[in-house]
């Protein structure tokens, strides 16, 4: 995980603002993206991912200005990559575009950050090789093809018996009632994590990247360094028993692997944010799309209905068209040019996977859901090269056996209004989706 997305301030009285506070604050009643110049443009800006006004902004930098510069107080200077080709060449040139900074906007060389309680607690995600390799190595049993075989009937059975607690004909929220229930319960598993405490996973999955402001899920960046604690003191205590007691999971794994077994708890911290948020936010928000996306597509739905053999198909599409996480950066190590821009050695990079995945000259109709699009398999949102998702197969088998086991019970999941959506640009998801659904009778 980024050292700017753990980052808190240990004073609530200090004023300290992270690149997305810092773009969040100055957002509200953005203009929109054809009546701003193009300069002004920053897709950083979660309201409106929020608002769901993003498709039109990255729509105009594909168009105009591909590679977009932008500099802030906070973050300096960064790039944004929106075209499909770019994304690809960097996600996969390690050696020119470094992880070793972090994944999300961070700030600026020779800013002085306050109260960095977890200074250090990085994560495979955000190194480079060697170290990315072998803590990579270390959990990634998890999500071998023979592993995933073992967990199909857990996840199916799980599945169904989620499905048929649903009320027949009332409102319910399905992100909580099904995607983040579905989610939190193979996180549990995947860490042999105390069944009762399960959403706990959620809670410190969905404060890793949330923006403090009032009323919203964290207030302060004082409550979320307090709660990120917990997670530590909490894993602090999982660690040591499985020192002892070792087992088939995520923990034990960490704890006796040789390029992790000698690491601090806090210096864990990262690895375990990334296998949490890496398990929870992605595939419980395409969960929740898929069910939107087909009712934003009705027409796929009907043909979804009509042919359940093209459910493996529509898996890849509605990931490609969710693209739960918006985009991943990179730092430059020198000097280098991409789609005609002199990069300078340090300036940050972010490859916008959102964008890239309605890139027109990829995907036909990208901003269309096509259940049976030749191509889907080609998006971004698992990314490229050293970095591809390691867990990419288990989201693809809890969605597939999702929609399996809804076709055999329901008519229709119906959605009543328009969700809404989480207030970040990194994990673009959905905090409540209200729905109805109609059973089978037969």
């Amino acid at each position: 995980m980024s050292e700017s997305a753990i980052e808190q301030d240990s004073n609530p009285s200090t004023e300290f603002r992270t690149p997305e506070q810092e773009q969040a604050a100055n957002g509200e009643g953005v203009p929109g993206a054809y009546d701003m110049p193009l300069a002004d443009i920053n897709p950083v800006n979660a309201h409106i991912f929020k608002d769901n006004t993003w498709p039109e902004y990255f729509e105009r930098l594909r168009a105009e200005d591909p590679v977009h510069f932008n500099e802030i107080e906070t973050a300096g200077r960064y790039w944004s990559l929106t075209r499909y080709e770019d994304i690809k060449k960097v996600d996969s040139d390690w050696q020119n575009f470094s992880s070793a900074s972090g994944i999300t906007l961070g700030f600026k060389l020779g800013v002085e950050v306050p109260g960095n309680l977890f200074q250090g607690s990085t994560a495979f995600i955000s190194q480079d090789p060697p170290t990315h390799d072998d803590q990579r190595k270390t959990v990634a049993g998890v999500a071998a093809p023979g592993n995933l075989a073992k967990m199909e009937s857990l996840i199916r059975e799980r599945t169904g018996r989620v499905l048929d607690s649903l009320p027949d004909g009332e409102a319910f929220d399905w992100v909580d009632n099904v995607s983040i229930e579905l989610t939190t319960m193979m996180l549990a598993t995947l860490f042999d994590f105390p069944f009762e405490d399960r959403r706990k996973l959620t809670r410190w999955s969905d404060i890793v990247f949330a923006i403090p402001e009032p009323g919203g899920l964290v207030e302060t960046q004082a409550q979320k360094r307090e709660e990120l604690m917990e997670c530590v003191d909490y894993f602090s205590r999982l660690w040591d028993e499985r020192r002892e007691n070792p087992g088939n999971d995520l923990v034990s794994m960490l704890v006796h692997g040789e390029a992790t077994k000698d690491m601090p708890p806090a210096a864990h911290l990262g690895n375990l944010l990334l296998l949490i948020v890496g398990g929870n936010d992605t595939t419980r928000n395409t969960m929740s799309g898929s069910v939107y996306s087909l009712n934003k597509f009705p027409e796929q739905y009907d043909k979804l209905i009509a042919s359940p053999e093209l459910i493996p198909k529509m898996v890849a599409e509605v990931i490609r068209w969710q693209t739960p996480l918006s985009y991943m950066r990179r730092t430059a190590t020198r000097d280098v040019e991409v789609g005609g821009k002199q990069i300078k050695k340090d300036d940050q990079v972010l490859m916008w996977y959102v964008s890239g995945n309605r890139d027109e000259n990829v995907f036909e109709n990208a901003q269309v859901l096509d259940i049976e699009r030749a191509n889907a398999r080609q998006h971004l949102s698992f990314g490229f090269g050293i970095h591809r998702c390691m867990g990419n197969r288990l989201a693809e088998l809890q969605l597939r056996v999702l929609w399996e086991e809804i076709l055999k019970r329901f008519e229709k999941i119906e959605v009543l209004e328009e969700p809404s959506r989480t207030f970040s640009s990194f994990v673009k998801g959905y905090t409540y989706m209200p729905v109805k659904l109609t059973r089978k009778t037969s």
